[in-house]
């Protein structure tokens, strides 16, 4: 019934969608009605309109700037810090407002300024060249593109220019269903547009109105090529207008050059390096090496992509740490050598055991019987190739499982029992590995002190100190000797954990390859070399000693930051999806 009605009142009323497309209509309508009346200005009136637009935002916004001015100056003389800390939270209440009246005013300016840039570029499509009188912006760009020339005090720009190192030649000119597109973007949502459909020209439309208030727009790509080309292809139509383009994908992190372009009034970068800058930013000691200043407006092209399949991994900054993990990686590894053989010995047996018992019908879980020797060898080496071909085999699979229920059940209380001729345990599900007494036993030297591999009880030693009636520095030095011992020995147990994951749960040319000496991660989902990541917690040290090549320094993480919670940061987010577009005939 309910889905009876839904239909209906959609066919009467139509979706919401086609209800909010219907209300962009008449903003259509207006825009080619402004669109008419620029036909019979001059090229140089036209790019004047950007300046008398940036004067009406000026003149709306006068009076909270003054509000924010006079504010700032009297924070800034204020002594008492109680009250100047109600002036500065006065100043972001004021900024906020500043935010809300920079929407009004460029909502009202929407369909002029749209039309200027639709001028603008049906101007460019219809003329080999476009002369007007030269602006400083002009003179300045025109030693960097020979497509722009001067002349005297005139400026001519071609319509062919190079972008991404191919001759592209303006030949477009946006319909009405791109000028929707333009005014959903401004609007903050979401355009899905098909190849074809001109998404790089669609982008065009609110990247100059928003550019107009001098806040900054971002317009994010997911790869380098693309940032590079669009800036190039639409930065010409932006500078004949008037606006600098720049894109930060073109140079160095923390550099003069880049904290230039963020001070562009159209910004292109890919979304990476974005995040990145901001984690840099956040690093700085001093406020003047920021790149980055205030988010305002951002457009992010494959927004699904960008927003929810990279977002999963989160941009991470690591630094290396002093460690003496890589020489005690070698140190250890004899040890885990002969650990690991040994108890690949003693699974095969296990396995061979199984195999004889529950061909006999003995699938039972004590001790002697069949699937108590299975999932002894699942336990101590579920990679093993020989059982991972046997537990294929009809009907052995569940004989594992079932023992396996038994044992995780009443919180895993016969799970010692299974374990006790293990030399250590994994926990595949968990990626955990663990030394059981035996395999202690085993990897200890002979001669060597029992308990090289046992973490000491820190709370009962140090009741243990203060019960012995010693002086206050003799315990000092007693608790200082137990927490260095409780140190190395820590250590010494995480290192040998993450040597036995190295040699039982990661496999060569499956989780990783080794090439140039080196140690690289293999997606498991696509199957592609992950250049620049590393397993952390030393695991990728272990590994490096597993393959015998040369372990470098351990990394802690410094500073992270996922995608989603970056763009969350701008006054405005927009984001257009579908497939690139790479040539301009597709428009």
């Amino acid at each position: 019934m309910a889905n009876f009605i839904e239909k209906f009142l959609t066919s009467v009323f139509g979706s919401r969608n086609d209800r909010e497309l219907k209300g962009l209509e008449s903003r259509v309508t207006d825009i080619n009605a402004e669109y008419e009346k620029l036909k019979s200005i001059s090229h140089t009136e036209l790019r004047n309109k950007t300046n008398e637009f940036r004067e009406r935002i000026k003149t709306y916004l006068a009076d909270v700037d003054a509000q924010i001015a006079n504010s700032n100056a009297q924070a800034e003389a204020e002594e008492d810090l109680h009250t100047k800390e109600t002036l500065y939270k006065d100043i972001d209440g004021l900024k906020k407002e500043r935010d809300k009246q920079i929407e009004e005013i460029l909502d009202q300016l929407l369909p002029e300024a749209f039309a200027v840039v639709k001028e603008a570029a049906f101007r460019f499509a219809n003329n080999e060249q476009i002369r007007s009188k030269a602006t400083d912006l002009d003179r300045l760009i025109a030693l960097k593109n020979p497509s722009i020339k001067i002349e005297g005090d005139d400026a001519i720009y071609a319509n062919e220019w190079q972008a991404a190192g191919t001759t592209v030649k303006w030949n477009m000119v946006h319909y009405d269903v791109q000028l929707v597109g333009g005014m959903v973007l401004h609007s903050g949502k979401i355009s899905e547009m098909a190849t074809g459909e001109g998404k790089t020209l669609v982008a065009t439309l609110p990247a100059y109105l928003n550019a107009l208030a001098g806040e900054g727009v971002h317009v994010v790509t997911v790869n380098d090529y693309l940032a590079r080309r669009d800036a190039e292809w639409n930065g010409v139509l932006f500078n004949f207008l008037g606006l600098r383009v720049d894109c930060i994908d073109l140079y160095q992190p923390h550099s003069e050059e880049r904290k230039n372009a963020y001070n562009a009034d159209i910004t292109y970068g890919t979304n990476n390096e974005f995040g990145f800058d901001y984690l840099r930013d956040n690093m700085v000691s001093n406020p003047a090496e920021m790149v980055q200043r205030k988010h305002h407006f951002a457009m992010v092209d494959e927004v699904d992509s960008v927003l929810v399949d990279d977002a999963r991994t989160p941009l991470i900054i690591s630094g290396q740490v002093e460690s003496d993990d890589e020489q005690q990686f070698f140190e250890l590894k004899p040890r885990i050598v002969k650990l690991y053989d040994t108890q690949r010995k003693v699974c095969n047996q296990f396995l061979t055991e199984a195999k004889r018992l529950i061909n006999e019908g003995n699938t039972g879980t004590k001790e002697g019987e069949g699937g108590m020797a299975l999932y002894r060898a699942f336990r101590g080496l579920p990679k093993n190739t020989a059982l991972i071909k046997y537990l294929s085999e009809p009907g052995v699979m569940q004989v594992m499982r079932n023992a396996e229920n038994y044992f995780l059940a009443e919180q895993q209380k016969n799970m010692p029992l299974a374990d006790k001729e293990l030399y250590f345990t994994i926990d595949e599900k968990n990626n955990s590995v663990d030394l059981t007494d035996k395999g202690i036993e085993l990897i200890t030297g002979a001669g060597e002190d029992p308990h090289f591999f046992v973490i000491p009880d820190v709370g009962a030693t140090v009741a243990e100190i203060e019960k012995l009636g010693l002086n206050a520095e003799e315990k000092l030095h007693r608790k200082e000797a137990l927490m260095n011992e409780f140190s190395l020995k820590t250590e010494r147990i995480h290192s040998i954990q993450q040597l036995l994951k190295a040699y039982t749960l990661f496999e060569k040319d499956i989780q990783y390859v080794v090439m140039e000496g080196k140690v690289k991660i293999v997606d498991e989902n696509t199957g592609r070399i992950l250049d620049g990541r590393r397993y952390s917690d030393g695991l990728h040290q272990a590994i490096e000693s597993k393959e015998n090549v040369k372990v470098e320094a351990a990394s802690q993480t410094l500073a992270t930051i996922t995608l989603q919670n970056y763009f969350r940061m701008f006054h405005k987010l927009c984001g257009m999806t579908g497939t690139a577009i790479t040539e301009a005939g597709e428009f």
